[in-house]
């Protein structure tokens, strides 16, 4: 069975991390979200436990810190964030839209432990 999502108008949650989130797809190996922070905002900084994820910026731009490098990103980026690798991210002036896939799927709210980061959150 094809399944196919448009992109919510609404977010569906909020991140550990405090971006807005919206489901597109769950299967038995992955998933995949479109994750948005708004003009300015700044993430909380957080790890995983058991996921490793692979981020692709879809629209904006920002700068993602993981385990104390910083990389500036716009539309057309990839970025790997490990699993157990603390990270946080920012948004630039145009906000930062993000399809993250995770393998394996998202577990829930307890899979992100609270982190350090460079940056003050504002969300």
């Amino acid at each position: 069975m094809v399944t196919s999502v448009e992109l919510p108008s609404e977010p569906d949650a909020v991140a550990p991390d405090g971006a807005q989130i919206r489901l597109l797809a769950a299967g038995r190996c992955g998933s995949m979200v479109h994750a948005a922070l708004e003009p300015g905002a700044v993430s909380r900084p957080v790890k995983h436990r058991t996921v490793e994820e692979v981020w692709y910026v879809v629209s904006g731009s920002g700068q993602i810190a993981i385990d104390g490098d910083i990389v500036s990103v716009r539309a057309g980026s990839s970025v790997l964030i490990p699993t157990a690798t603390p990270f946080q991210f920012r948004a630039g002036y145009a906000g930062l839209g993000v399809v993250m896939t995770t393998m394996p799927p998202w577990p829930g709210p307890n899979e992100a432990e609270p982190a350090k980061g460079p940056w003050t959150p504002t969300v």
